[in-house]
């Protein structure tokens, strides 16, 4: 099973792979789907690690810094 920050990644890295791939073939298609899964679970763990509440501890300081790893900007 992989973590937030890896399917984040994963997705990145299946859609570089689709602009590498001739339009409009199954792989092509293949890569786009993948990605968009990967992209979905992503979001998911984000948004489940992620605390509302304002005066809540929010994300622990271990997954906020993978998450900044990955998505942040450098």
């Amino acid at each position: 099973m992989a973590s937030g920050p890896e399917h984040y990644e994963e997705a990145e890295q299946l859609l570089a792979a689709a602009a590498d791939t001739d339009m409009g073939s199954d792989l092509e298609r293949y890569r786009l789907a993948a990605a968009q899964v990967h992209a979905t679970l992503a979001l998911a763990a984000a948004t489940a690690l992620n605390d509302p509440d304002p005066n809540g501890d929010g994300m622990r300081e271990k997954d906020y810094r993978a998450w900044i790893k990955v998505a942040g900007e450098e």
